[in-house]
């Protein structure tokens, strides 16, 4: 069964013929091939146009490795442009292209060329690489399938789905694998042998296991507040390294480049800016953080919110963690300061929605710990509640709505319901 991943599809066909080299970017194994070269391409049949319009190249086929050289693919894109029809040039794995990016900008004065690119290793992956098309670049984020896609292809029911997915994660192939055993061994190898090494070999890292340390301690804090500062400390007191502050923000810059992690920044609400250093990191694939762990820690709570803050993102929101300040009585009977979470804030253009992942409310003490902090925001914006249980869609006499997790994921348009 085909996965559609209709929302980048439809990304690809609002771009159509803006002049623009399309880059479609992501965490590698996330899609970008399959989105080019099979969805788009039969889109484009479909839509009437012949196969000698269709110039499409994967520079990483040892057949095509002639056509890295610049001065080669140019010669023959342009020899295939024969007639002023609209021609469409598909690259893949173009970071294997000498001078990729001035190859691409010679083609863009072309008017009837429209230009799409991919590209899966570490030099593409970073995510400045938009900026080597001169501001002619415009990008594509693919992210690994959300739950409503990895549905599409699972077998069974939603709540093993549901397992399932918070185990292995969304990378597509690992969707259509059928035991634990491929799956743990596909993740794990991909791990060690393609992102660690890629980022290794790009950064020129020497002092690899440091780097793997970091890692393994985002992963296992993931949901929690830190700063380099923190990661500082960890590393003196429980590892005994002495690796510092400096160099502990450059290796988390390039897992953030790498695409596998991404930083959610703390935003005062009410005071409408942003505080601090400390910010929360979140993995763009579950699977792999719950790889390179080695499946040990599969809290779920925390699992659960690093997926909805990845949903939040796929459908396009800028997400940041929310605090909220408020005042309580103290037992001697003073008011003291306090701040509240809000754990997502998810802003686009003039829409926001708060969010709060709340695993489990088993009780009424639960229920008003969850809404407290939403309880200190006064203005109109939706604020939502998340949980496990299976439930239907409530809305309470604060005009807070709460949900289960499956009807979020499952309805695109949840947050509006």
């Amino acid at each position: 069964m085909e996965i559609t991943r209709n929302r980048y599809l439809e990304e690809l066909k609002i771009r159509m013929h803006n002049g623009m080299v399309k880059v479609v970017t992501g965490l590698r194994r996330s899609g970008k091939s399959y989105l080019i070269f099979r969805l788009f391409k039969n889109y484009l049949k479909k839509m009437g146009v012949k196969d000698d319009h269709i110039i499409e190249m994967a520079l990483d086929r040892r057949q095509n490795r002639k056509y890295r050289d610049p001065d080669i693919i140019l010669d023959y894109i342009e020899s295939c442009i024969t007639d002023n029809g609209q021609y469409y040039v598909l690259l893949d794995e173009v970071q294997m292209l000498g001078n990729f990016a001035e190859v691409l900008n010679s083609l863009l004065p072309i008017d009837n060329v429209d230009i799409y690119v991919t590209g899966s290793n570490s030099k593409f992956l970073s995510k400045d690489v938009i900026t080597e098309f001169r501001g002619r670049g415009d990008e594509i984020h693919v992210y690994p399938l959300s739950f409503q896609e990895f549905m599409q292809v699972y077998p069974g029911d939603v709540y093993h789905g549901w397992t399932d997915y918070t185990t292995y994660g969304g990378l597509p192939r690992v969707a259509t694998m059928r035991t634990a055993k491929q799956k743990i061994t596909y993740l794990t190898n991909l791990f060690s042998e393609v992102y660690l090494k890629d980022i290794i070999e790009r950064n020129k890292i020497t002092k690899t296991q440091e780097l793997e340390d970091l890692i393994d301690v985002l992963a296992s804090a993931v949901g929690s507040l830190t700063n380099p500062s923190k990661i500082e400390a960890t590393f003196k007191s429980v590892l005994k390294s002495s690796l510092s502050r400096s160099s502990i923000l450059q290796y988390i810059n390039y897992l953030e480049d790498a695409f596998l992690i991404c930083p959610a920044h703390r935003y005062d609400v009410k005071g409408r800016k942003y505080i601090g250093a400390t910010l929360k990191y979140y993995f763009e694939d579950i699977g792999l953080r719950n790889a390179r762990l080695g499946f040990r820690q599969d809290e779920e709570n925390h699992i659960m919110e690093n997926i909805i803050y990845n949903e939040l993102r796929l459908r396009g929101y800028a997400v940041d963690v929310g605090i909220v300040e408020s005042r309580k009585k103290t037992p001697d009977g003073k008011t003291a300061r306090q701040q509240l979470e809000i754990d997502f804030v998810a802003n686009f253009g003039n829409k926001r929605y708060y969010v709060q992942s709340a695993f489990s409310m088993p009780d009424e003490i639960k229920r008003q710990q969850e809404k407290a902090s939403l309880l200190g925001v006064k203005d109109s914006f939706k604020k939502l509640i998340i949980v496990k249980d299976v439930m239907n869609v409530q809305r309470d006499e604060n005009g807070f709505t709460t949900m289960g997790i499956y009807d979020f994921l499952l309805n695109e348009n949840s947050l509006d319901v």
